[in-house]
């Protein structure tokens, strides 16, 4: 590691010679997997950007030079290179550093990344202020992992084209296509031709100095010669001189492109090839498995781990099968998050049904509508975070037209490791807002999956939220059966303080009840509330608590104050959920024990608001 040491910011790196960078990109990729290895994180895709990193901070002046990397999660080597080698046992764990860029956490981290396809229109905004200014500095966008699929990417690349005169590069990181003959020798050489300024002058000469039939041959030569090897037209008909593809393993073929790169004008777009998990076998031979995994042993590999509880996911997975099986009108939908979602068995069983649209979430969504609006019954497995893309969608295209679309929204709540940008903290506020919608909060496995099938069998837009992860091990039934909508269940009887807990609060709410001797009711519902229920509460209990895994400022809780408010029922309320503020990573308990959402600390704050010996109110509340 004589090499990785000596590189504490890129300016070290920038002093290496050209034949160090090989040997430097072995020492990284293999400090990159035992640190990985040790804290667990995103593995495969940072394997494949060892080489490419390195090249583009020993091209570009950085932090001066800004890059923004797409989603972010390929960003490790990224992070060990300028400045934090020795956080990274601290990687994605509560205080640590995140699993991707954060602009206050390095000035190298030029823009806030985890959700895809953002990066183009970040550098588009940040070349045009440095025109703006003055400045010559360059702003680069390394895109890929199917980031490309989505359209805010070509909505970026229709906007930049039009400006000449901007220091704009897109490397595109392809990491899907095998690296074929054509990205060899013959292949770099026309990439490095490419690229160069006096093919960039010749071009620019020719269109002012050829004759009309001399210019449209010399055209169509280059074009066809480009043809060949590269599908360059659609990416130069936005406006972009395409370079590529290139091995984006070779750092020979890397640092001289964009060293030339580096000295055009206008929007440049590189396209890269590399492969994930590059350099360690076990993950080039499996990079889904390898995408994400926690601790392992490298030199062992990933084991097969003892079945433990049924998993949410794999319980919805599960569901979809069954009542696939059951109704052939149901049409699965995923945007990209096939595994990710529990929908591997049902691509297989009902592949004709089965829909990934890429990484396109507000097309998911006007995707399902239409389906819904020939007889189809739509189910969209999306994650709570990424629904917040196709919300226009959700309002304008299915509710307002009352369609028949069920929501399956995966990793509701806090959901860890990932933190703040993939934590689904706000779709209960942002659904229940919305007319015709049902919204419905499983309190545990089953109760999970009688949801799915309400929400399935409900003539309009539903959704349905739950965690990440394992339940509480409840049993699930195997049969589809429903519940009625807008009914809660009291779960508890006690005296004096009634606890209406949603979803994931259910549990600990139980456990405060049994200290407090409270009331406890699973409300289920979001939408429609239960009034009856609420009223009933009111009427035989001192104080209300409200408790959900979401934000407090419009979500379940806000709810039961509107629906106090418009039945005049005046009665003391405490609304407990996640405070305002967005929740860093870690450890999902550890997390929600520090919001007061355990069982200890939702009984604490009743008796703080309460009174500290018993939940009777205190006097003049």
């Amino acid at each position: 590691m004589d090499l990785l040491n000596k590189i504490n910011l890129p300016a070290d790196l920038r002093r290496l010679t050209r034949s160090q960078l090989r040997p430097l990109a072995d020492q990284l990729r293999g400090y990159l997997l035992d640190s990985v290895s040790k804290t667990g994180g995103h593995l495969s895709s940072n394997l494949g950007t060892v080489e490419l990193t390195i090249a583009l901070h020993y091209v570009f002046n950085t932090p001066e030079d800004r890059i923004v990397w797409d989603v972010g999660h390929q960003t490790y080597p990224h992070k060990i290179l300028t400045g934090r080698r020795e956080r990274m046992h601290s990687l994605r764990q509560k205080d640590g550093i995140s699993g991707f860029p954060r602009r206050v956490e390095s000035e190298y981290d030029t823009f806030g990344t985890a959700h895809s396809s953002t990066s183009i229109s970040a550098a588009l905004g940040m070349a045009l202020a440095a025109r703006t200014k003055g400045e010559t500095r360059h702003a680069i966008a390394v895109i890929g992992d199917g980031a490309m699929t989505a359209g805010m990417a070509f909505e970026a690349m229709n906007n930049a084209g039009i400006h000449d005169d901007i220091n704009l590069l897109v490397v595109l990181n392809d990491n899907d296509m095998s690296i074929s003959p054509p990205v060899g020798a013959l292949n770099r050489y026309l990439a490095r031709l490419m690229s160069g300024r006096f093919y960039a002058a010749a071009k620019n000469v020719g269109k002012t100095m050829l004759p009309g039939p001399v210019l449209e041959l010399a055209k169509r030569l280059e074009e066809h010669a480009k043809g060949m090897v590269v599908p360059a037209t659609m990416f130069e008909e936005f406006g972009f001189n395409y370079i590529g593809p290139i091995d984006g393993h070779d750092l020979e073929s890397l640092v001289p492109t964009l060293q030339n790169l580096k000295q055009l004008k206008g929007p440049q777009f590189l396209h890269v090839v590399t492969k994930k998990g590059q350099g360690y076998k076990l993950a080039e031979a499996d990079p889904v498995l390898y995408h994400g995994p926690g601790k392992f042993n490298p030199a062992e590999g990933i084991k097969p781990g003892a079945a433990g509880k049924l998993t949410y996911t794999q319980v919805f997975g599960d569901w979809l099968c069954d009542m696939a099986a059951a109704d052939k009108r149901l049409i699965g939908i995923t945007p990209a998050m096939c595994g990710g979602s529990g929908m591997t068995e049902f691509e297989q069983r009902f592949p004709d049904r089965y829909y990934d649209v890429g990484i396109a979430e507000q097309h998911s969504v006007t995707f399902a509508a239409g389906l819904a609006t020939e007889g189809m019954k739509p189910v969209l497995a999306i994650y709570s975070t990424f629904l917040q893309r196709g919300y226009d969608q959700l309002i304008h295209d299915v509710a307002l037209q009352n369609l028949d679309v069920t929501f399956a929204l995966d990793r509701a709540g806090l959901v860890g490791a990932d933190g703040a940008t993939h934590a689904g903290n706000y779709d209960m506020a942002f659904l229940r807002c919305i007319p015709n919608m049902v919204v419905m909060a499983a309190s545990d496995e089953n109760e999970c999956r009688q949801m799915l099938s309400t929400g399935y069998q409900y003539a309009g837009p539903a959704a349905v939220r739950y965690p990440r992860g394992a339940g509480v091990g409840a049993v699930v039934q195997k049969t589809l059966t429903t519940i009625p909508i807008g009914m809660a269940e009291r779960r508890r009887a006690g005296s004096k303080v009634a606890i209406l807990a949603f979803g994931t609060m259910v549990a600990p709410s139980l456990q405060a009840g049994e200290v407090l001797d409270a009331t406890v009711v699973n409300m289920r519902f979001v939408k429609p509330l239960d009034l009856t229920m609420v009223r009933e509460l009111a009427a035989s209990h001192d104080a209300l608590v409200t408790v959900e895994e979401g934000c407090i400022m419009g979500g379940a809780g806000a709810a039961v104050a509107e629906a106090l408010a418009a039945e005049g029922i005046v009665k003391p309320l405490l609304i407990l959920g996640l405070p305002d503020q967005f929740i860093d990573h870690g450890d999902v308990p550890q997390l929600l024990a520090a919001c007061g959402l355990d069982g200890a600390g939702i009984a604490t704050s009743i008796r703080k608001r309460f009174g500290k010996d018993e939940p009777r109110l205190v006097a003049n509340l």
